[in-house]
């Protein structure tokens, strides 16, 4: 994918309110007025007299590809027509923040039809509102600014709007796609860094600002997560966020971490020894990972339950870790008896976009079966989705042991075969993947290959 060409474009603003308004209007026949939506407002940080971190609201995002604060939009639903509202010139804050954003600029950056100042926003509802019968306004719970007025609009909709937005996000059009493998390129690069600078490293700290500072210096200031960078057995903890631990006398590196691009995330886990050479055990478990995600990437395909793909993988994984020792008896009883979750307890992946975890996945926490229970997606991946492939294996005394201790578990793993592997503490693989129609694109080019891992390591 050339994302660079793409991206010289618009970010497609109106197709996605377009798509908005046909949700709607499967669910409410007839639906007319507007959609209204604000984005983040400046907020100072508590006792002090700066502005909290800024993150654009997804949803006024999705309509707009505005990153601009303190702003708001209007959609017709009738015409169509996408009324952008940005904050106007203050003379005061000039002087210490520079000139805004004009009107003139913001039609020429946003794929809207209309910039107006924020000032004229109530007059503009007041206005589309007398010139429809029947109308409605089609809002958000508990984000629609205190001075906003909808007098004059027959109806208020709170109830659907941010479903509409939230289902609408799973299908990626190509720009959308276009941003996340451009955040995947910086990310994968970010992560051969890491791999080049391991062995010389004595913290995790210091690979996390190397991470930072390669993302940073290539244009993507902001990052999708808090990133994880996890020596020795650490890695075993799903998602670690000390990342300040010495890296002396431990085996491996799980570095999980991904830049945004303009609001689009990556998300990309890779695992390596830290001294270039993986010890026999640690590479044992890193080629099973790797057959899970590489058979779960090669199954995937328009409409797959995402259930079968996460069910695959742990049929992998356990044929590997018997074939290892770790677990022992009958497969088919052990994926049965759930007693593989012990080692690979949480989802296969989840939908990835405007949000790491993004929207649209329908996930089911209370389900009791605990093979399924932690799956963020549930249901058929329609094409043009974007899926994180990340399976793993842990060795992880809190999660492991009650197995162990357990008649139902016990008989199926070998206590003193696993007492060799608790060092290796846990490794993940993970890729951002487009799901198409006959099959799949992997957007992550990070390297995964352990021998090509090995050399890179070594000659740094």
């Amino acid at each position: 994918m050339d994302f660079d060409a793409i991206l010289q474009g618009k970010y497609p603003a109106r197709q996605h309110a377009r798509r908005v308004v046909d949700y709607i209007r499967s669910k409410v026949p007839d639906a007319t007025g507007v959609l209204y939506l604000e984005s983040r407002m400046t907020k100072l940080l508590e006792d002090n007299d700066e502005p909290e971190p800024f993150r654009q609201r997804r949803f006024f995002y999705y309509l707009t590809g505005c990153e601009l604060a303190d702003s708001y939009v209007i959609h017709d639903m009738d015409s169509s027509k996408t009324t952008l509202f940005i904050p106007p010139i203050n003379p005061e804050s000039v002087i210490w923040s520079g000139l805004p954003v004009s009107a003139e600029e913001a039609m020429q950056k946003y794929d809207v039809d209309e910039v107006k100042y924020t000032t004229d926003v109530n007059a503009q509802l007041a206005h589309v509102a007398g010139q429809k019968a029947k109308s409605t306004v089609f809002a958000i719970p508990n984000q629609v600014s205190e001075h906003v007025t909808f007098l004059g609009f027959d109806n208020t909709n709170f109830s659907i709007l941010k479903e509409a937005i939230e289902v609408c996000r799973v299908v990626k059009d190509e720009y959308e796609l276009a941003m996340i493998a451009k955040a995947n390129d910086i990310s994968s690069k970010a992560h051969r860094v890491v791999m080049e600078r391991a062995k010389h490293a004595k913290n995790e700290r210091e690979l996390e600002a190397r991470f930072l500072a390669d993302c940073i210096s290539a244009g993507a200031r902001n990052q999708a997560y808090h990133g994880i960078f996890a020596g020795g057995k650490a890695a075993a903890t799903l998602h670690y966020v000390h990342n300040n631990a010495p890296l002396k006398g431990k085996l491996n590196l799980l570095v999980d971490a991904g830049a945004e691009w303009d609001c689009y995330a990556s998300d990309i886990t890779r695992t390596f020894p830290i001294n270039g050479k993986f010890t026999k055990e640690s590479r044992a478990i890193y080629d099973i990972v790797l057959k899970m995600q590489l058979e779960c990437i090669a199954a995937l395909k328009e409409d797959v339950l995402w259930d079968d793909v996460h069910l695959l993988a742990h049929k992998v994984a356990i044929d590997g870790l018997l074939e290892l020792g770790i677990l022992k008896g009958d497969k088919d009883e052990i994926l049965a008896n759930r007693t593989s979750v012990a080692f690979f307890p949480h989802g296969l992946g989840h939908y990835l976009g405007m949000d790491t975890h993004d929207t649209g996945g329908n996930p089911n926490y209370a389900d009791e079966d605990t093979l399924f229970r932690y799956l963020r997606v549930r249901g058929r991946v329609p094409a043009g989705s974007v899926v994180t492939v990340e399976p793993g294996i842990y060795f992880c005394s809190f999660i492991i042991e009650p197995f162990l201790k357990d008649p139902k578990h016990a008989k199926y793993i070998d206590a003193e075969v696993l007492e060799r592997y608790w060092d290796v503490g846990g490794v993940r693989i993970e890729d951002n993947v487009v799901v198409t129609k006959g099959g799949a694109e992997n957007l992550t080019t990070a390297i995964k290959d352990p021998d090509h891992i090995e050399k890179i390591i070594a000659s740094s």
